[in-house]
């Protein structure tokens, strides 16, 4: 009797490894960021300045919710809450188009946008789960100008987490990304090669008085012009664009609407109208 139970006990440890062997892993939380305008994880990803471990993972500024700071309050990243850092200013018009990219979807409360503290705009998110090609939101700053930092806020569903991100702007009239205008082309026009009359012992006749003088239209006319069209080359990931950049992307031509950098292969100019117009 007692030999038995003794397998019996021998039996149960010998399994009970094998039980927590086979439990599955814990599911990956939801991750998401604001790539465009550049957030400050989204520069450190870049490497435009030295940061901490959130250049490797700019997606995960996971806090609990209701913190105003651009690390959320997480320990892990307090290189986003230092202003003295040298973060690239964005300068922007009145109207900001800012986008969300995401490695993992999570059903969404809202999204909020912060500048001094005071909330914005505010996005309903109908606890569904973002789309995975991202998401973005045009914002009115019509009443903010000079240089400003914004706080975009994440609200997840059904935890009592959210994901922060904080982007540097110059908000004013001057605002957007600036276009190089190339100077005109200045047209040099040689004037026209005048032959002097040849000297003949013949008496000059006065016939030729009556006649009309030569023909100088040509002298009168305007270079002819040529409208190029800007070049375009194709639409590439990991590229940046400025307002007004042309590409080419499944042979049609788009321009750009809003400043940013390709992080997602999803952003494509078909599926994201708020960055590209059709041409």
């Amino acid at each position: 009797m007692i030999a038995r139970r003794s397998l019996s006990l021998l039996g149960a440890a010998g399994i009970a490894p094998l039980l927590v062997a086979v439990l599955p892993a814990a599911p990956a939380g939801a991750h998401g960021y604001v790539a465009s305008p550049l957030s400050r994880q989204a520069q450190c990803a870049k490497g435009l300045l030295p940061c901490g471990d959130i250049q490797y993972e700019p997606q995960s500024v996971e806090a609990p919710k209701g913190s105003d700071k651009c690390s959320g309050g997480n320990s892990r990243f307090p290189e986003l809450d230092d202003d003295s850092k040298p973060w690239k200013v964005q300068s922007v018009g009145s109207t900001v188009t800012f986008t969300w990219t995401f490695t993992a979807l999570h059903r969404t409360l809202n999204w909020e946008y912060f500048i001094g503290g005071a909330r914005v705009a505010v996005f309903d998110g109908g606890n569904n789960p973002p789309p995975q090609d991202g998401v973005s939101h045009t914002v009115d700053l019509s009443k903010y100008s000079g240089r400003q930092k914004l706080l975009a806020v994440w609200n997840i569903g059904d935890t009592a987490n959210a994901f922060y991100s904080c982007v540097d702007l110059q908000i004013g009239s001057g605002g957007g990304t600036p276009t190089t205008t190339k100077p005109p082309v200045t047209t040099t026009t040689k004037p026209p090669t005048t032959t002097p009359p040849a000297t003949t012992s013949t008496a000059p006749t006065t016939t030729h008085s009556h006649q009309p003088p030569p023909s100088t239209t040509h002298s009168h006319q305007p270079p002819a012009t040529t409208t190029a069209q800007p070049s375009a080359g194709a639409w590439t990931v990991g590229e940046h664009y400025a307002v007004g950049d042309v590409v080419t992307y499944s042979g049609k031509r788009y321009r750009c609407l809003q400043a940013h950098t390709v992080y997602d292969p999803g952003w494509t100019p078909m599926a994201a109208p708020a960055l590209w117009q059709a041409l």
